[in-house]
């Protein structure tokens, strides 16, 4: 994938369009190179990862020299095409984007000193950012603000709000603001995440109650979890659950090592994080040890179902068009992915045995807790089978166990009744394994076995 190695070459274009010279000037197998562009002075500038962390670099005089050396990173997984997270400002300046324990901020870097001056905002992640002359425009959410466009005018410090990705008003007293934790996870290391918990001025928790846990492993897996404000974890910290969003080993936004801790051990290293996160929290004091909920989309959805079924921490669980059989995923899923599975599991076919080793579906004596499956039938990602064989296996053998398919949805849900249907679902699940009552229950669902 071109976030493990790609290469840069440079190359003289000649009047009838031919290529002279030739040559690569960074990046390997094990040095991925992103965001190559020149400055208004014509200088090459482009992001590597050649010193552990995606920094800046300048071509000059037949050598690449870092512009601001430091373990932060100055880009991030390219998933798709037209990433930037820097730009060239009239004063010479550099407008970049800056990584650091998975919380990004907008800075000034001085090409010429190195120096970066941060440019004070009231936002913690940052997306696309294009920069013409003295104006920045950008994406960016906060704790307490949904994403939006933004236009700053780099001289006066203006900053105006062109579009708002939702006119939800977020309401402080209602919102729970991540607390960034770090607790010793697979073998010994220190993991990442974001730890809310419940906020709701109109409830109390019981005498001596401590909430559930909703665990949280995000798609990607060469992802990460930000802790901009998201309606999705307020659905749940509003109704009295406590969530830890984890940043498990593999994420991006923490270097290139913690990165590669998923190289050969998907299904190992992501599914340990998000357990030892879980009894950290449990062994704290936050929450309720016997409550304890695993829930993912996606490559989480495959986390999920590793957990139930490798693991006894949690008690229930929820996959969002999940990854049941990582031979199905191998063989069946779009272009840009057809590969990625060689470097987190294994090459295939010749790692055959080992792919059916960390499938869940091959695997179903060990997963014997509730779970409810949420699928789109329009997945070309993750085509619905996965799901669908994942919830006739678990039916057949007596455990709790309810599946919803929504018909013209891709891999992610878009369409806002279906939205609100799947965390009304859920949540509905929740309540009966745990013994509950919800305010707001939504329709009737089916839980096979329950």
């Amino acid at each position: 994938m071109p976030w493990d190695g790609c290469e840069l070459w440079l190359a003289d274009v000649l009047g009838d369009g031919g290529l002279h010279g030739p040559r690569r000037i960074a990046g390997s197998r094990d040095e991925a190179v992103q965001q190559p562009g020149w400055s208004p002075d014509g200088s090459l500038h482009f992001v590597s990862d050649r010193s552990g962390w995606w920094n800046l670099y300048r071509w000059h005089d037949g050598a690449a020299r870092p512009l601001c050396p430091m373990a932060a990173e100055f880009g991030e997984a390219p998933w798709v095409f037209g990433l930037a997270t820097y730009g060239f400002a009239a004063a010479g300046e550099i407008v970049c984007v800056v990584v650091r324990d998975g919380r990004s901020t907008l800075a000034r870097l001085h090409a010429d000193s190195g120096r970066l001056e941060p440019i004070a905002l009231p936002f913690s992640s940052y997306g696309s950012l294009a920069v013409a002359g003295d104006v920045a425009l950008f994406t960016a959410a906060s704790p307490l603000q949904p994403s939006a466009v933004h236009r700053l005018e780099l001289a006066t410090g203006r900053l105006q709000t062109l579009r708002r990705s939702s006119g939800l008003e977020v309401e402080p007293a209602w919102t729970s603001v991540a607390e960034a934790i770090r607790f010793p996870g697979s073998g010994g290391r220190e993991t990442h995440a974001f730890f809310y918990a419940p906020a709701n001025p109109d409830l109390e928790p019981l005498p001596g109650e401590k909430p559930p846990l909703i665990v949280m492993s995000h798609g990607g897996p060469t992802s990460r979890a930000l802790d901009a404000y998201k309606p999705a974890i307020q659905f749940w910290t509003s109704r009295g659950f406590a969530v830890l969003d984890v940043n498990y080993g593999g994420s991006t936004g923490f270097g290139r090592a913690y990165r590669q801790r998923l190289d050969g051990q998907w299904g190992v290293v992501d599914v340990d994080d998000c357990a030892l996160g879980a009894r950290f929290l449990a062994q704290r004091g936050d929450v309720d040890g016997k409550r304890l909920i695993i829930r993912g989309t996606s490559a989480g959805g495959y986390t999920t179902l590793a957990a139930l079924a490798f693991r006894d921490t949690f008690r229930g669980g929820a996959s969002l068009y999940g990854i049941g059989d990582l031979q199905t995923l191998a063989e069946d899923t779009h272009k840009f992915e057809s590969r990625y599975l060689d470097r987190l599991v294994g090459p295939w076919p010749a790692a055959r045995d080992l792919y059916r080793a960390r499938s869940p579906i091959h695997h179903l004596d060990g997963l014997k807790c509730p779970l409810i499956l949420l699928q789109g039938a329009d997945d070309k990602v993750v085509p619905p089978e996965q799901s669908r064989r994942m919830h006739a296996a678990l039916k057949a053998r007596g455990v709790p166990v309810a599946y919803l398919e929504f018909a013209g949805e891709p891999h992610g849900f878009r369409q806002a009744a279906n939205i609100v249907r799947a965390l009304q679902a859920e949540a509905t699940f929740y309540a009966r394994i745990f013994g509950f009552e919800l305010a707001d229950p939504g329709e009737p669902l089916l839980i096979d076995n329950l």
